[in-house]
């Protein structure tokens, strides 16, 4: 029996392979599969099985390719319903793949449809659990995305508590924990570093799984606190419950390489947008008008999902040479398939006198400015728990995925930062392009602000949070 994590770092995203005696199967996997049937084919094993927690909402699934390529069965839990061929499993329903069995715990919550998978051995005894997104490392799902007109976030709640308390606890502490997501994920809040645990660890240091916890401690404990879904996630799950294109052809739109001209011509479409996925020290220095900054060694899927917003939406791509088929993957995982080409030659052949930048400082000059004259505007662009953790004493808190301009001056410049200096060139990017130029970005973001005299706010245990 071989067990394997394949875990993207991007979308803090585990999918599993399970192989026994010639037969595999694999748990929500990612949108290109190329990786598994290799898999399978170089150790001579047939993919019997693609299995799915849920629908997912971050991510673009790969559960209708690889049943086409592999003639895998796709398996789902309770209630389920799509518009492809695949089981709709009851609960406690089990499958053999190899000497192996692999159980489906029905354990609705943080969806309807949500289910956990408990890998059995040839011996009967459990070995491992595949939670999805039931439980996190840490924390639990986040139990309002599947809210309807007659259930709330607060009734899914509920549902979660009972689904913890009665198919989860009552496992083995033994039992190895393999969770949908990690740290990063805005599928959770609270989710640990760590990509694999187990079943008595968590009972001792998951906040949502004490012993004592009534069930309308839970609920209010994992409501609270809980940020706004990012805008692509209904548009995911739509896409994964009724079916997409399996012959994604986004590498192919990607590789179009556009004249100048060309690019200009289909800039000015409707709906249009220039992503330009540089780095961040490259895009302040000079890049073209009106385009978006979302770069690709940063968390680029989800926050091109909570940017852009809308899957359709056309794309029109600045990158490094050599990375086109990187940046259409990633692009793919989240569902933007309507990439139109990219700028051939990169921004060395627009003319450079019509290059747009960004003033940006490093974080001592800022503090020199600060301390020279204190009455200036700081916008913290980080999220509400970085902010509460520790900030600039005179910060104004506009969260990235909620940015908001009126909270900027209008007449004075605005010193923008985040943690690191990604998601504040992110920022500054947006606000030039709604015609606010009077920002500039703070390079290294608070990392590098700890380090010089600003007078921060005292710092907060993450745990009190």
């Amino acid at each position: 029996m071989k067990v394997e994590q394949l875990y993207t770092d991007c979308l803090a995203q585990g999918a599993y392979y399970i192989e026994s005696n010639g037969e595999a199967a694999v748990i929500d996997p990612l949108r290109e599969v190329g990786t598994y049937i290799s898999m399978a084919a170089d150790r001579g094993t047939k993919i019997k099985y693609v299995f799915e927690t849920h629908f997912h909402a971050d991510f673009v699934s790969g559960h209708l390719t690889l049943a086409q390529q592999t003639g895998a069965e796709i398996v789902f839990g309770p209630t389920a319903t799509t518009n492809f061929e695949c089981l709709v499993a009851e609960d406690n329903q089990e499958f053999k793949v190899g000497d192996v069995t692999i159980k489906l715990l029905h354990t609705p919550g943080h969806t309807l449809e949500s289910s956990s998978y408990l890998l059995i051995d040839e011996n009967g005894k459990q070995v491992s659990l595949f939670s999805g997104d039931t439980l996190f490392l840490g924390d639990v799902g986040r139990p309002d995305l599947a809210q309807k007109s007659d259930l709330t976030q607060d009734d899914l709640a509920g549902m979660l508590f009972d689904s913890l308390r009665t198919r989860i606890m009552t496992l083995a502490d033994e039992v190895i924990v393999y969770p949908g997501h990690g740290a990063g994920s805005a599928c959770g809040k609270n989710m640990s570093k760590e990509t694999i645990g187990s079943i008595g660890y968590e009972k001792v240091n998951n906040y949502a799984l004490r012993a004592d916890m009534t069930k309308q401690e839970f609920i209010q404990e994992v409501t609270d606190g809980i940020l706004p879904p990012p805008a692509y996630f209904p548009e995911n799950v739509t896409l994964n419950k009724l079916g997409y294109n399996p012959e994604n052809d986004s590498i192919d739109k990607a590789n179009i390489a556009l004249s100048v001209e060309e690019f200009k011509t289909k800039s000015t479409q409707a709906g249009v947008i220039i992503l330009d996925v540089r780095s961040a020290a490259d895009f302040v220095k000079g890049f073209i008008p009106n385009s978006i900054f979302i770069g690709i060694d940063g968390g680029f899927a989800p926050w091109v999902g909570t940017i852009i917003k809308q899957v359709a939406t056309p794309i029109l791509l600045v990158c490094d040479k050599g990375r086109l088929e990187e940046v259409a993957t990633r692009l793919s995982r989240v569902g933007f398939d309507n990439v139109l080409g990219h700028l051939s030659g990169g921004v060395q052949v627009w003319e450079q006198d019509d290059l747009a930048t960004i003033s940006s400082i490093s974080a001592n000059a800022f503090d020199e400015i600060y301390q020279a004259d204190n009455v200036i505007d700081i916008i913290d662009v980080r999220k509400e728990a970085e902010y509460k953790n520790r900030h600039i004493i005179s910060a104004v808190f506009n969260p990235l995925s909620d940015l908001e301009n009126d909270k900027l001056n209008s007449t004075a410049e605005n010193f923008v930062h985040c943690a690191g200096g990604y998601r504040s060139v992110i920022a500054c990017s947006l606000l030039k392009r709604e015609g606010i130029h009077n920002v500039t970005n703070i390079e290294g973001g608070f990392g590098a602000i700890k380090k010089t005299d600003l007078p921060l706010s005292e710092e907060v245990c993450p745990s009190t949070l």
